[in-house]
């Protein structure tokens, strides 16, 4: 059985394009990939057209994938980090 803790995320290292990485926490990431789905309302996946909200699309997002293409050749990518404290 997979330990729950493994699914806890509090931190997620963000990359794109031309930029630095980035650590957000999740709730800097949902707010993240809801501007960015914003501005595709009209261009999203098949499994986000399903959902109802921005929202939700950036939850599922958050909860189901660690990628999304912005351009052909361009992804926005994030994996959950943890750090240790020292």
């Amino acid at each position: 059985m997979t330990d729950p803790r493994l699914y806890d995320t509090e931190t997620y290292v963000v990359l794109e394009p031309g930029q630095p990485e980035q650590f957000l926490s999740s709730d800097e990431l949902l707010e993240k990939l809801q501007r960015i789905l914003v501005g595709r309302a009209g261009n999203l996946p098949y499994d986000l057209q399903q959902l109802s909200s921005t929202q939700e699309q950036a939850q599922y997002l958050l909860e189901n994938a660690c990628e999304l293409t912005l351009e052909p050749g361009q992804f926005l990518q994030w994996y959950a980090v943890r750090l240790e404290k020292e």
